[in-house]
């Protein structure tokens, strides 16, 4: 595919977002293709498997500690009381159900997206140089365990923020906004520096989160965004590597036009 010449620089405040609608259309175009459709298969069998494991493992001893935990407190038992009062059904019917499950299946989500970030961010960035970043030089020295370590701290982080803040979730505005906040969260710190890794120097990628540290957060809460849809999470964790592999490889492709025009 023939790439475009380099465009004329840009300000900061302009280029942070650049290529934000370009790498939308060709990560959709990408997910088309052969071995993006099988790449599906591994992060979304991941998430299956460990939905099933973790509800059934901890699915009752959860319900019966949530249940101890929340009708300690006497507004609880009281609201529960005056529901029961109306003819409503208890809280423990619902409420208790409710919250397991949204403590539960988040953690099957982060491991399909660690999943993707590890094993399958390498291949969608090499599939995608292949296609679409033929001229763009591979100077990428990031180390596995830089990886996995990332991978690591940001799904402690993620977890232990999820669980701490889901009390703020009896309030309307939380239950939506944290969620959404929390993912993003995840998207954007596990799949940023894995799609900046391979062919990336050390002095680009720092300049590179520099300058488009805005349009990589645009791409974790739009991923965030679209994860509120069940339906998503099917396609979603490579979908948004491809997000990022491109929007990293089209500025990367541009930043080192413009080194070249400077010494020319």
């Amino acid at each position: 595919m023939l790439e475009k010449p380099p465009r004329p620089p840009l300000d900061d405040a302009s280029r942070g977002f650049e290529g934000l609608g370009l790498a939308f259309g060709r990560a959709l175009r990408s997910q088309f293709q052969g071995p993006m459709l099988l790449a599906l298969l591994l992060p979304f069998a991941v998430a299956l498997l460990g939905a099933i494991v973790l509800l059934w493992i901890f699915w009752t001893p959860l319900s019966v500690w949530l249940e101890q935990l929340m009708f300690s407190w006497d507004w609880v038992a009281s609201v529960d009381a005056w529901l029961i009062a109306l003819g409503v059904a208890s809280l423990k019917l619902w409420l208790i159900p409710v919250f397991t499950t949204l403590m539960l299946l988040p953690l099957s989500g982060i491991l399909g997206l660690v999943v993707a970030a590890l094993f399958i961010m390498p291949w969608v960035s090499r599939h995608v140089s292949r296609q679409d970043y033929r001229r763009l030089e591979r100077k990428g020295s990031f180390g596995l365990f830089n990886s996995v370590w990332n991978a690591f701290w940001v799904t402690g982080v993620f977890v232990i923020g999820w669980l701490l803040t889901m009390p703020l979730w009896l309030f309307p505005p939380f239950a939506l906004i944290l969620p959404i906040l929390w993912w993003a969260f995840a998207f954007t710190k596990l799949l940023r520096l894995d799609a900046l890794s391979e062919h990336t120097t050390p002095e680009e990628r720092r300049l590179l989160i520099k300058r488009h540290n805005g349009g990589y957060w645009m791409l974790g809460f739009i991923c965030s965004l679209i994860n509120l849809l069940p339906p998503a999470w099917i396609f979603l964790p490579v979908f948004s590597a491809l997000l990022f592999s491109h929007f990293t490889l089209e500025n990367l492709r541009r930043l080192r036009a413009e080194e070249a025009l400077r010494h020319v």
